[in-house]
This record gives structure tokens, sequence and C-alpha cells, in this order.
């Protein structure tokens, strides 16, 4: 999705997104982000809790500047924010990270996988002239539901593609990559009549994922006068690995 430049990176159009030709997925810059926060000075003895991504502005293909940093250490706790900004200074997301002491504890829950993606459906979404992030930059497997279908839906999503060419994602990136989806696959409203796009995503991890695939348990809520909302349980091979939440804006076309 994203090549490497020598001042920055390079979002191809396996980044696009659905709503516009010239702007990315979200789960494109939120993978890309969650790479920023693994490297900025990686502490082994503290886990990534929680990252909340703020998408300022339609986050454009092309170059960009990704960075990270740390603004409250700490032993047990540490924040940290990162940013995307385009060559002209406009930062187009912003992002927060929470790393806390890793746990020494087992508490023995276990919530157990739904059906693997070899008892999925291909991904039925519509394929356009141009790459688009859902059709070429993912492989999703749905076990329950299906894209514009209203409703609930269950999916597994696979990267083929690296987040970054020449690297093997991480699988917190593998998490972020797919954790935008919720709205995507679970949709209250009719995509032919409705817009419903996500200015925020907020994903909690309680372990880093194994394997390559992620699936998403989702659903959507549109209050009447209100706002629009979306969330889903993310799970591995293994089982539960965390949940995603996004607000939304939704409108008629």
């Amino acid at each position: 999705m994203y090549e490497k430049r020598e001042v920055g990176l390079f979002a191809t159009g396996l980044a696009r997104g659905p709503w516009d030709p010239n702007a990315q997925h979200g789960g494109a810059p939120a993978a890309v982000l969650m790479r920023a926060f693994e490297a900025c000075e990686p502490a082994p003895s503290l886990a990534i809790a929680r990252v909340t991504y703020e998408l300022l502005r339609p986050v454009p293909l092309g170059e960009l500047h990704v960075s990270a940093s740390i603004t409250r250490p700490g032993r047990r706790v540490q924040l940290l924010e990162g940013s995307m900004v385009t060559p002209d200074g406009t930062e187009v997301v912003r992002a927060r990270a929470l790393r806390v002491a890793r746990a020494t504890v087992d508490a023995g829950v276990r919530t157990p996988s739904p059906p693997g993606p070899e008892h999925g459906r291909a991904n039925g979404f519509a394929r356009r002239e141009l790459e688009l992030y859902p059709t070429d930059a993912m492989e999703i497997r749905f076990v329950a539901g299906a894209f514009y279908e209203l409703g609930p839906a269950t999916a597994w999503f696979r990267l083929r593609v690296p987040v970054v060419e020449g690297e093997e994602p991480s699988g917190l990136q593998r998490l972020a990559a797919a954790a935008d989806f919720p709205n995507g696959i679970a949709s209250e409203v009719p995509w032919d009549e409705y817009v419903f796009i996500n200015p925020d995503l907020t994903l909690y991890v309680e372990r880093e994922p194994v394997g390559e695939w992620i699936c998403l348990d989702a659903q959507m809520r549109v209050a009447d006068g209100g706002a629009g909302f979306s969330e889903a349980v993310l799970y591995d091979s293994r089982g539960r690995v965390g949940r995603s939440l996004q607000s939304l804006y939704v409108a008629r076309r």
C-alpha cells in the first residue's frame, strides 16, 4: 500500500477507499501509524492497549509524512502521539496510543473465535476500474452477513499486500488494517442511499494477534436525530483480541 521514499511514504491506489477516488480507506493510515507507534522507543515490558485515530481530513493518496513520539513517559504507563501530514504541512490524521505494563496474570477468560475463514464466502464488494483497499489490498471472507446486506456481519480479513513495501506486517498492523471495517460490513442503512463515514477510530487491544487472519464481529447503530456508531469485537484464530469503535457521519447521498 505504501512505498518508501527518501522523505516519507507514498500511498498507492491499493490504499484507496470507497467514498472518494482520491482518498484512502481509514484502515491504511491506521496500519501505518500503528507501525510508527511500534517503532517509537519500543519497550518489551509494555504493550499497546489502545490507539485512537482522529481522521481530520480525507487522507490523500501520494506522498505523506508519518511521525510518532512519546508525550508521557513512564515505566508502567506511556502515552504516545502520532501524526500523518501532507507535503504542504496539512495534518490529515492525528493518533494517540496508550502503552501499559504487560499483565503478569492470566484471568482465564476465553472467547472462542467465530467459524474460520475456510467456512466463509468470498468478498462481494463491487470491483471498480480503480484499485480499492477492500478488494485489492484485503481478502475478505464472510461467515455471517455480507456487503450491501443490512444488519450485523462477521467477516475475516487478510492483507494481500504489505503495509509498507518490503516489510512483513506485524500482528498489530494487521489488526489496525482490519479494524476500520465495522461500518462497511455491517451497515444499517443502504449504500446507494446514504454515506456513513467515520471521522474517528478507536482500537482496544487485549493481546497481539497471531497469524494472517483477523475477524470482525460487527454491528452499527444509527439514532434518528443523533449520531451513528459502529463497533466490532476482533478475533484471531485463537480467540478474542480486542474491540474497535467508530463514530459515524451519516447522511443521504
